[in-house]
């Protein structure tokens, strides 16, 4: 373990910390004790997590990532990247039926939760800025463009770049090369 101290939280609550992972010292994580980080994974300064999360090995989560979803939980895969600022909403309210919404309100008085799991499969990568809505299952290889909105409503294809609000396929990338050097990699680094 080569992370640093960090000022929210102790290293030792989270459910599992791999080797060569790193924590920022400023990663806000509000359940610990539901977050597991692979070996030789990152988490970059100013994230914040407010749901169990598990992230697989060699992945990065960038500066400002946001993480939100209560009792939801974010599986996040192995050689994954996220960049900064993006955000993966795994609980919202549904502003449409009305009542209030936000966490100071009274359940009674309060508009219902629309929660559910977020799975990143292995190799995606997310653009700086991507926002990725409850229920979403991202397939191996994905890729976003910065700012694109994906939702549980889209048909995504594996090893495919999406652009755009609502997320629109771009570009296929080369899986074959990806998957050969990761494979490297795996050997190099077990």
């Amino acid at each position: 373990m080569s992370s640093p101290e960090n000022i929210f939280f102790d290293l030792r609550d989270l459910a599992a910390l791999g080797e060569d992972a790193i924590i920022g010292k400023t990663v806000r994580i509000r359940k610990p004790g539901r977050c597991r980080i692979g070996a030789h994974s990152i988490i970059d300064d100013f994230s914040y997590i407010s749901c169990g999360i598990t992230v697989g090995r060699f992945t990065h989560i960038g500066a400002q990532a946001i993480m939100i979803g209560g009792e939801a939980h974010i599986t996040v895969g192995d050689f994954v990247n996220i960049a900064p600022g993006c955000r993966l909403i795994a609980s919202s309210h549904d502003f449409l039926e009305g009542g209030l919404c936000g966490p100071t309100i009274p359940e009674a008085f309060s508009t219902p939760a629309i929660t559910a799991d977020i799975h990143v499969a292995d190799h995606v990568l997310l653009g700086t800025g991507t926002v990725v809505l409850p229920g979403c299952r991202l397939p191996e290889g994905l890729a976003t463009g910065a700012m694109t909105l994906i939702t549980p409503a889209l048909k995504l294809e594996p090893w495919t770049c999406y652009l755009g609000i609502p997320a629109r396929p771009f570009k296929l990338r080369n899986s074959a090369r990806i998957l050969e050097t990761a494979g490297q990699l795996n050997a190099a680094i077990p």
